[in-house]
């Protein structure tokens, strides 16, 4: 079974619900993205997404961009970043790694060769944001048949249409996206969302995650009552921006280690 099908499956019998940060590669430094992932981890960490960077990041608001811009500087590319998945491997066989990024890497790398590194270093899943459902079906069956899950995102204007376009070929779980706009933005409605997941779950077999607004334990923990798992991003790359490199991956751990008991209280 897929590492995060047995994950996601594993918090549902025990009735716990999935933790799931995002965290860019190379930054603040290419030197701390690996230890980063483990920190994230020894946190609670249930999933981590990694991102890919990319110079014109269109879903992503300024912290997010902020933090693709200075993983660039470092000179850090798709190839860098399924290095650090081949180095987080070699002590951890077991939490899964989606890629989160845009087509544009992984077309320059060509698809083929992508879904090869991809599988050979350990990645368990990737989510294009440019790749709708309704053209990608041959990338995602590819995925899929190399033990990878392909991960799309909803959001609040997603159509009934699209949901189940998206539940027809999504696989691990889906990215409900909890706001208008892009990462970083806005505030949660918690009413709305708890409208939307049960639309979404109609056409979807798979978990829901929620992200984008989650900010802290509290945030978290009352959106993990109407989800299967919470998504945050944007706060860890605020967390690393204000403080020192060397406290760095002990800051983000404590960050995670407080929501982890905020979702299990």
């Amino acid at each position: 079974m897929p590492r995060i099908q047995t994950t996601l499956a594993a918090l549902a019998v025990n009735n716990k619900k999935g933790l799931i940060p995002f965290i860019t590669a190379g930054d603040p430094d290419p030197a701390l993205t690996v230890p980063l992932m483990h920190a994230l981890v020894e946190g609670g960490a249930d999933i981590i997404e990694l991102g890919v960077p990319f110079s014109d990041p269109m879903a992503d608001g300024p912290v997010i961009q902020r933090a693709s811009e200075r993983a660039l500087l470092h000179g850090v590319g798709l190839r860098d970043v399924l290095q650090f998945v081949r180095e987080f491997r070699l002590s951890n066989q077991t939490t899964p790694v989606v890629l989160m990024g845009y087509a544009n890497p992984i077309e320059r790398m060509g698809i083929d060769a992508f879904i090869a590194s991809a599988t050979e270093v350990g990645v368990d899943g990737v989510l294009v944001v440019d790749y709708p459902p309704e053209e990608c079906e041959d990338f995602a069956n590819k995925m899929q048949q190399n033990g990878m899950d392909t991960i799309f995102l909803l959001a609040p204007t997603s159509t009934d249409e699209r949901i189940a376009q998206v539940g027809k070929i999504a696989t691990g779980y889906v990215y409900y996206v909890s706001l208008k706009g892009v990462t970083g933005s806005g505030s949660l409605d918690l009413d709305a969302v708890a409208a939307m997941i049960p639309r979404i779950k109609k056409h979807v077999q798979v978990p829901v995650g929620v992200g984008f607004g989650i900010r802290d334990g509290a945030t978290a923990r009352a959106i993990a009552s109407v989800s299967d798992a919470v998504v945050i991003g944007s706060r860890i790359i605020q967390e690393l921006e204000t403080t020192p490199r060397e406290n760095a991956v002990a800051a983000v751990k404590s960050f995670i280690s407080g929501v982890r008991q905020a979702l299990d209280e």
